[in-house]
């Protein structure tokens, strides 16, 4: 029973805290990329003229179907919001090129 319970955690943290790999973190400056956004709705959204898919990532399951199956950029308030809307895209199919985190400087 006690080893249920670890693998059951070790496969929560995994899946929160451990990065996806071959996914950079970059700023949105290809023009043929999608723009994601799955902050809260309550976050401030400041991208300019380029035309962003808002969905917070607690509705992604709701709306997965309106998201194209094309390159896309996603925008995240934290790590832990990347690495499950990572997991969650990815797990549908879709193409996920880059990431970037709101409050953070990328390279």
């Amino acid at each position: 029973m006690f080893i249920i319970f670890i693998v059951i955690l070790v496969r929560f943290m995994y899946k929160r805290y451990v990065p996806v790999k071959n996914i950079p973190c970059q700023k949105d400056e290809r023009q043929d990329l999608i723009l994601l956004d799955i902050r809260a709705y309550n976050h401030k959204r400041d991208q300019g003229d380029k035309e962003v898919l808002n969905i917070p990532y607690a509705y992604l399951k709701r709306f997965n179907e309106e998201i194209p199956h094309e390159n896309i950029h996603l925008i995240a308030s934290d790590k832990l919001e990347v690495n499950l809307g990572l997991r969650f895209l990815m797990r549908k199919g879709i193409k996920v090129t880059s990431y970037e985190i709101s409050d953070c400087v990328c390279k």
